[in-house]
């Protein structure tokens, strides 16, 4: 998947106290608390930044290159990059639709049980993935045998969806 800079409007909404870009997804295996030490091994000029395990892009948020190649295996996560760099207000518009309610995150975790989640657009997809991603048990990434998201939802005080 090829990742153009981020847009002025999309880099306001993942924007860290400091003004830089952060990941707007945690993701177990990131690498932001190794930040210091990769940094320091990146050579100050290169041509295009490739990340192959993008996960929640903390490197790459951190570097903000100008050209990137960002990739990664799992295909909603892949989905949810791609709506961010092409449709951030439809992703929004879909993001408010999500409440912090047991029975609300329990549908949405089920919808990729059901036929009709093959005909959900991209947005609407992106949108379910941060939903889950910010509710669930320590942002946990895991799927059943059948590629059904399973992790059970988290306590929190007032997740930020």
């Amino acid at each position: 998947m090829f990742y153009s800079p981020l847009q002025p409007k999309i880099a306001n909404t993942v924007l860290s106290d400091d003004g830089d870009p952060r990941p707007f997804l945690k993701w177990v295996g990131g690498k932001g608390q190794l930040l210091v030490d990769l940094r320091n091994r990146i050579p100050e000029n290169y041509g295009t930044y490739f990340e192959p395990f993008v996960g929640g892009g903390a490197v790459f948020f951190s570097e903000s290159p100008t050209r990137a190649m960002l990739l990664d295996i799992n295909s909603e996560l892949v989905n949810a990059y791609s709506v961010v760099r092409d449709d951030v207000d439809g992703l929004i518009k879909e993001l408010h639709k999500h409440r912090y309610e047991e029975e609300h995150y329990y549908k949405v975790r089920n919808a990729d049980r059901l036929p009709s989640y093959s005909k959900w657009n991209a947005a609407k997809r992106a949108a379910r993935l941060i939903f889950l991603n910010k509710t669930c048990f320590n942002g946990l990434y895991r799927v059943n045998s059948k590629g059904q998201f399973n992790v059970p939802i988290g306590k929190y005080a007032n997740p930020t969806i």
